[in-house]
């Protein structure tokens, strides 16, 4: 059975944190989709710059978590912060973890995740600058370039990509986890 992943993003994502995890996956022969606020192109952001635009697949009203056997976040600063006021976007977050399927985030990106209230004394990383919002929502934060609680897999900056992907992929064939919870 083909394995279907969703990687959530808006405009201002960083582009390494999309397009890293998407190859790698791509070539474990996952169907590794797009989502978005809405259909079109999205812009990326390059490490100090905006970067490529990228086409978006699919946007957050034609599809559910039910359609994808896991998420991808990628951080960016401009992106998580725009998709932490969907309630569109929380809520598909939100699914991925009631259904037990596996999640990833880079970044800033925990910025989503809790908005979306599921880091709650879960143990996770996330870019430095935003230890202090992860403690506060009431996760572990600990310095690891890459941290897996159940099916919940977490990594700090784009440094840490190669550990991210080799760890989502992982997860990704493992599968649900019923240990994983919003």
């Amino acid at each position: 059975m083909e394995k279907r992943i969703a990687i959530l993003a808006t405009n201002g994502f960083e582009e390494s944190e999309l397009a890293s995890p998407k190859s790698a996956m791509e070539k474990e022969g996952f169907k590794v989709d797009i989502v978005s606020l809405e259909k079109g192109k999205i812009k990326s952001w390059d490490v100090d710059n905006w970067g490529k635009d990228f086409e978006v697949d699919y946007s957050l009203d034609e599809v559910s978590a039910k359609d994808y056997n896991a998420l991808v976040l990628p951080g960016g600063v401009i992106n998580p912060d725009k998709l932490r006021r969907e309630e569109s976007a929380l809520i598909f977050v939100r699914d991925f973890f009631k259904q037990s399927k596996p999640v990833g985030a880079i970044c800033h990106a925990a910025w989503t995740l809790i908005n979306a209230e599921v880091v709650k004394g879960r143990t996770m990383t996330s870019f430095n600058s935003i230890r202090k919002d992860v403690e506060n929502a009431g996760a572990l934060w600990v310095d690891e370039e890459v941290v897996v609680d159940e099916a919940f897999v977490t990594s700090r900056n784009p440094d840490d990509l190669p550990a991210f992907n080799a760890k989502m992929i992982e997860e990704i064939k493992e599968g649900k986890h019923d240990l994983q919870h919003a």
